[in-house]
């Protein structure tokens, strides 16, 4: 391979690799493959080549052996450490690719150990802590080299940490049994060693802490005083076994100042003596450690039973005053004591990191475990699992909270591997960072940008689950309070309803009262669940409205049996509730004219857009099973209406799709529906029809963007039905076509729709509706360059000989050749346009329509470009403003970040409109276009965006920056090219 294509494959020193790789036997065609798969080939070849020098032999059996090689190779490339490790004493090697077995029994035996007659542990007299530690490497070199093989390694990552801890445990033991041996070989003192921590949890890394405390019992023939000063001596014993003096390097360190006063107390307690000091002296916090203890090694019924003596400390520990607020300050401590020089890099301490998700669902556990049983589990994971499976977090939360656990602890173990070496911080450097995001997947993460990238993304995301989870419980005491505290006793309500972000607490106090007084079913389960319910609102851009909101849906369908059962049993479909209404009037008073569409919330299908074709189908049913035209058209315009509450319900939950085609389809549906309508009573009026009418979406809603608030802007063209004259057509074209509007535009509950004809031929003045024949007439002797611009967004609604004649008719309008003088008068237009119409008042900045670098620069930019070049290529021949961009970056008509930058502009300003209608409920007004300058306003707009409470410049600063650039794309292509 030429030095190029060993660059390619993950060489960075490309020429030492060709000189290297032809020292090893078999050369480059055995080994660059295994090599370059590993997570540094650089380092993993020099490896290779040491230990070829070091045993040849060993190098040379490995040609024949792809599995053993592969495995060789991940190992040198991932762990500098181990490398150095096996090319010291090349034998080593062979426990790479050996089953290791049981490793209780493997490291047992290493020293020898039998069980006496008391079931102790003791090891032979030559037993070595060295001979300890080495068996201890030869698991661990089979365990590393199954992680390091492995293409998913964060799937792995709970099995990995469960070995490493089985192997830490065996070790314990064994290290135990060499204790004895020299203090207590007879086994008369009862002595346990109680894991606690990741031990305890069995969720250790390659490197870490071994976080422990010892318990013992007076034996047969020993008192109390002699079997704790012999079970001290076998605790240091055991611990130096470990940590202590060796040929071998030190295994890892046994830490015990979890146990009762610290470094301080006494090593070795009696339970009664654990269970005194927790009875008179523990902390909060001294009960959170034992949530993971567990009997590791040492006498097992011993260890049973202090397991069982601390049990229920450990879940009554949530009912201590103050123990929501003493969690909390912990986890401050915890992050402010971080080095301002480490915090960005710290991935178990910092914001976003390990102890986010730790902290998070101990809390969790310890709140809620007092009542529910399984969620008195050990492990991070499994507890995680069983809050998801038990509704205490959306499971859709669950699962992202264990996706972001299992990367970060996959990080760090990748971090630790090289050096082996205990760390948390993630490398500062490019060629680490490089090393480590291969180590997590070559294919994957190719360099150091996209690891960081991948890693920055994970922490965001656990921070926000944090933020929202960790904190809810601040309204705890505000949940605990009885009725008559809440009616008589409010100061410390109304204070704690102020704290989280109500602005009107007494108000607040006023709707909590009205949705939980009496003794009725529904107050039961209200008062239940608005403890939960308060916080979540309080997280939205105005609480105080998102109660007021809930209390009104709740008044109108409380007493129904879904919606209850709704509330109590689904956290998902509630925390959803919670998270719309304090952010969208728009849904609101939407779900008050709908309630039943409260039940979507549980079902992401329900939530998910209807297909086109399924609308059509069902309006067509509809219109079949009514014969009123006006009832008919109620049900059509209810069909869009509760698409639209569907489309905005998403639009709340899952963020504002841009590109979303939802509100379109749904008007789709609603027109072709009034059409049918329309011609059904013209036919019934002339004993046939007289002409078949068909609608050309135009505009935004030509292209399927139209908005909440947006007009259906058609054109309308019809043939004549056989045996009519074309007068006759052309009347009942135009009955057909006022019908539509009246049909579709009349005040009823449900969302009517502007149908808007301004577009037409002769504008206002103009026919209802034309021929195709006499459109293109007119098109080609009196058609304004505008109306050509116009023909770009043309799409017809339906199917059929009609339809298709029309879409031939607007693609021929738009994509002829451009004259000078054509080109002269859009620019003249769009020039007119922004002087004239952007409304007096209105900053042009903040016009994200009609300002600088906003809608209409975007798509008259690529519309021009579309009209110019669409007629010798097809791919320019669409509707879509997206599309469009797209298509002209493909052709070469703009450079990628020019297609970028108009892109990123056109979906925000989208995003904004859309924001702006679901925030403040208006369907019509200046302001629905303009990034507003009100803080509350402006604090919904950025809650709907799914911008952090304090994101509020961000979104500003994001939307000026977008208009800017576009703004500099728009003038050198609009303007300047010829």
């Amino acid at each position: 391979m030429t030095p190029d294509e060993l660059r390619v494959v993950g060489f960075l020193e490309p020429r030492r690799a060709q000189s290297l790789l032809d020292e090893l036997p078999g050369g480059e065609g055995i080994w660059v493959d295994d090599v370059s798969a590993s997570a540094d080939p650089d380092q993993a070849l020099l490896q290779a080549t040491r230990l070829n020098e070091a045993a040849p032999g060993l190098v040379r059996s490995l040609m024949d052996d792809e599995a053993a090689r592969r495995r060789l190779c991940a190992l040198l490339g991932g762990s500098r450490w181990l490398g150095d490790y096996v090319i010291a004493a090349p034998s080593r090697a062979s426990a790479i690719n050996e089953d290791p077995g049981n490793p209780l029994e493997a490291l047992l035996a290493s020293v020898g150990a039998s069980l006496c007659p008391t079931g102790a542990y003791v090891a032979a007299p030559g037993a070595h802590v060295d001979d300890l530690r080495a068996a201890y490497r030869r698991v661990l070199l089979s365990l590393a080299a199954d992680d390091l093989v492995c293409e998913c390694p964060e799937s792995l990552m709970p099995s990995v940490s469960v070995r490493i801890s089985d192997l830490v445990d065996a070790a314990l033991e064994a290290a135990l049994a060499l204790a004895r041996r020299d203090i207590d070989p007879g086994g008369d003192v009862p002595f346990a060693i109680i894991a606690m921590g990741k031990t305890g949890a069995r969720e250790l890394n390659y490197v870490s802490d071994v976080d422990v405390v010892y318990v013992a019992e007076s034996g047969a023939n020993r008192d109390e005083r002699d079997a704790l000063e012999i079970a001290t001596r076998l605790a240091a014993a055991t611990a130096s076994a470990c940590s202590g003096p060796g040929t071998e390097a030190p295994l890892w360190t046994v830490d015990a100042n979890l146990r009762p006063e610290g470094r301080n107390g006494a090593l070795v307690r009696t339970i009664d003596s654990y269970q005194q000091y927790w009875d008179k002296w523990a902390q909060t916090w001294e009960f959170q450690a034992l949530v993971k203890a567990r009997s590791c090694a040492g006498d097992k019924a011993l260890g049973a039973a202090f397991e069982d003596a601390a049990q229920p400390y450990v879940w009554s520990v949530a009912a201590r005053d103050g123990f929501v607020e003493a969690s909390r300050a912990m986890r401050r401590r915890v992050e402010d004591n971080i080095s301002r020089s480490h915090a960005s890099r710290e991935l178990k301490l910092g914001r976003g990191g390990l102890r986010d998700v730790e902290f998070t669902v101990q809390l969790l556990q310890l709140v809620h475990g007092r009542t529910d049983a399984f969620l008195r589990v050990r492990s991070t994971l499994e507890a995680i699992e069983a809050l998801g499976e038990g509704g205490y977090i959306a499971r859709s939360d669950a699962a992202q909270l264990a996706s972001c656990y299992r990367f970060l602890r996959t990080v760090e173990h990748r971090t630790q591997l090289p050096r082996m070496r205990r760390t948390h911080l993630i490398p500062d450097k490019e060629s680490e960072m490089r090393v480590l995001g291969r180590a997590m997947g070559v294919r994957r993460y190719l360099d150091a940008a996209s690891i960081r990238g991948a890693i920055d993304e994970v922490r965001d995301c656990v921070r926000a689950l944090h933020e929202d989870v960790f904190y809810r419980p601040i309204v705890a005491a505000t949940a605990s309070l009885s009725e008559d505290e809440i009616a008589l006793h409010t100061e410390g309500a109304r204070d704690r309803l102020a704290a989280i972000g109500y602005c009107d607490p007494a108000g607040a106090l006023t709707h909590i009262a009205a949705l939980t007084q009496g003794t009725s079913r529904r107050a039961t389960i209200q008062r239940h669940l608005l403890p939960v319910f308060i916080a979540w609102l309080a997280n939205g851009a105005d609480p105080d409205m998102g109660l007021l909101n809930f209390r009104i849906l709740s008044e109108d369908i409380g007493d129904s049996h879904w919606y209850l059962a709704l509330l109590r049993d689904s956290g998902v479909a509630a925390h959803r509730l919670m998270t719309m209404l304090p952010n969208s009037r728009w849904i609101a008073e939407a779900l008050a004219k709908r309630p039943e569409a409260v039940a979507w919330l549980d079902d992401d299908d329900e939530l998910a857009p209807r297909q086109r074709d399924r609308l059509q189908r069902e309006v067509s049913a509809l219109i079949d099973r009514h014969e009123d035209s006006g009832e008919a058209a109620a049900r059509v315009r209810a069909v869009r209406t509760r698409e639209l509450t569907r489309c905005a319900m998403n639009d709340l939950l899952g963020g504002i799709d841009p590109r979303g085609s939802a509100i379109a389809d749904a008007t789709d549906a609603a027109l072709l529906g009034a059409v049918a309508i329309a011609e059904r009573e013209e036919a019934s009026r002339w004993g046939s029809p007289r002409a078949r009418v068909v609608l050309v979406a135009m505009g935004r809603y030509g292209g399927r963007e139209c908005s909440y608030a947006s007009d259906a802007d058609v054109i309308a063209l019809h043939e004549a039905a056989d045996g009519f004259s074309q007068a006759d057509a052309a009347a009942s074209a135009t009955a057909i076509v006022n019908r539509v509007k009246k049909l579709l535009g009349s005040a009823t509950s449900q969302l009517g729709i502007a149908v808007d004809l301004d577009l037409r031929p002769e504008g206002k003045s103009g026919p209802m509706s034309k021929t195709v024949e006499s459109h293109r007439e007119y098109a080609r002797r009196w058609g304004a360059a505008w109306e050509r611009q116009a023909a770009v967004r043309a799409r017809v609604i339906g199917e059929g000989a009609l339809a298709d004649r029309a879409s031939e008719l607007f693609e021929e309008i738009a994509y002829a050749a451009v004259s000078e003088s054509e080109l002269r008068d859009i620019r003249l237009l769009k020039a007119r346009i922004e002087n004239e119409r952007l409304p007096r008042g209105i900053e042009p900045a903040r016009h994200v329509k009609l300002g600088p670098g906003g809608l209409s620069d975007v798509e008259w930019t690529i519309q021009l470009i579309q009209m110019r070049a669409g007629r010798d290529n097809a791919g320019l021949r669409t509707q879509s403003t997206t599309g469009a961009i797209e298509a002209a970056c493909e052709a070469g008509l703009l450079v990628a970040p020019d297609a970028l930058t108009l892109l990123r502009s056109w979906e925000l300003a989208t995003r904004i409109r859309a924001a702006n209608v679901l925030a403040t409920g208006r369907m019509s007004g200046v302001k629905l276009d303009v990034l507003p300058r009100d803080s509350a306003e402006l604090r919904a707009l950025a809650a709907i965006l799914g911008y952090r409470s304090d994101g509020l410049n961000a979104l500003e600063e994001d939307w000026l920056r977008a208009a800017r650039k576009a703004r500099d794309v728009m003038e050198r292509i609009f303007w300047e090219q010829q």
